[in-house]
This record gives C-alpha cells, structure tokens and sequence, in this order.
C-alpha cells in the first residue's frame, strides 16, 4: 500500500451543503445550493461563498450585497440536490420544491423556514478568484428552530440531522466522537473535603463485624438464653 499522486484539485471535504436565498433588485426571490463556503472571521462574525458567475443567483448577489445561508438537514436532502442542479431562471424553486417562505429581519431576503437556522449576510466584499467569485460577508442576524433548544436554553444543533456533502455525494453527520478540547481535559476529581467524607464513611463500614451486621439484620436473636423482647 502506498500513496497516490493527483493533479492540484479541491479534496477538501466534508463540506456543508448549504441552501442561499437571494432576491434580486425586481423583487424575484431564487435558491441556489452552495458547497464552497465556510467561516472566514468569528468576531466580527463573518462567512464565505464562492459563486460561478454563470448561475443564474450571481447576479442578485452581485447587485444587492445580500443573501441568506440556510443550513440543510437529510430531511432536506433532496430539495437541497434540486437546487442546486436546476436554474431559477426557469422556474421558481420555493414552489418547486415546496420550501415554506419567510422574511428575513434584517436584509430583503427570503429566508427557508424548514431550515433549522438561518444566517443572514452582507457582502463586505467581492474577490473575483478564476471559476468562482467569492462573496465575503458580515453576518448580521441568525434565527433558529426553537424545536432544538433544550430546557437549558442551549440549541441542539447537533441533533437537527444536519447535512454534509463529500465529493459527490450527500451524507448525514453519523455518530458523536468527541467534543472540542476532549483530547487534553483532564479527568474529573473529587475534592478534598469530598474525599474525606468517603474515606471516613469507607472506615466506618469496614469497623462493623459480619457478626455485627448480622444482629442488626436478625430480630429473633437470642442472648444469652432469653428472647430479645
């Protein structure tokens, strides 16, 4: 067994397959599938996608600086795939696919309301790279399904059945391995005053005699010839 060599080409996966919705400066809403994107900044919070200028969305991109990523789920497996191989040129997806509409909060954008969150961008800026441009943007609003938050106040994320796509082919995310920083937290321990409870309670236990136990069990126990009353 041994190593292969490839041409220089894009093997970076997984990568979420993400649903962008945009409406241009008419007013015509469309979705476009996007692979090609990522987090570029956390503070301020900032995202990436990378766009062909032949699609058919590029242009609303371009023109009004705004759009919105919605994360996909499996159950969105197959809307997701359709948008992204069918144009918006020709027909309008939210009805093709039967994705319910909404508004965004903070930008004119449709957003996916079957998706578990919404993020909502502005284009700070346009780089123009060879077979995509890539549009780097501002996140300015996010919304979730509240069906995930805990009776903690945190969001399941994880547990929306979120979407990967890996040279391809679309896949769930399997099973949990770990969470970050698990490889050097160190094994929880018992504090002292703990541990001395334990110790204490350990010595008192080990003290008692079977014999002694055993009185204590046995209510018909008989001393010294006479019944216990």
């Amino acid at each position: 067994m041994g190593k292969l060599d490839f041409k220089p080409g894009n093997m970076l996966y997984p990568l979420p397959a993400v649903m962008v919705s945009v409406r241009d400066k008419e007013g015509n809403d469309n979705i476009i599938t996007v692979a090609w994107t990522g987090t570029v900044c956390t503070n301020p919070p900032m995202l990436y996608i990378s766009v062909r200028p032949e699609r058919h969305s590029y242009k609303a991109l371009h023109e009004t600086g705004e759009f919105v990523v919605n994360l996909t789920t499996e159950k969105l497996a197959k809307a997701t795939d359709f948008c992204g191989v069918r144009s918006g040129r020709d027909m309008d997806k939210f009805e093709q696919t039967d994705l319910k509409k909404g508004e965004a909060k903070k930008i004119n954008a449709p957003v996916i309301e079957d998706s578990p969150v919404n993020i909502e961008c502005r284009v700070r800026e346009e780089v123009a790279l060879g077979s995509h441009t890539m549009f780097i943007a501002d996140v300015v609003h996010v919304t979730v399904d509240d069906a995930y938050m805990d009776e903690k106040g945190k969001f399941e994320l994880n547990k929306t059945g979120l979407l990967a796509y890996s040279h391809g082919e679309y896949l769930g995310l399997g099973k949990k391995i770990g969470t970050f920083g698990y490889s050097v937290r160190k094994k929880k321990t018992v504090d002292k005053r703990t541990a001395k409870k334990i110790t204490t309670k350990n010595e008192s236990r080990s003290k008692k005699s079977p014999e002694k136990r055993n009185v204590n069990k046995n209510t018909t126990f008989r001393k010294k010839g006479k019944a216990k009353k």
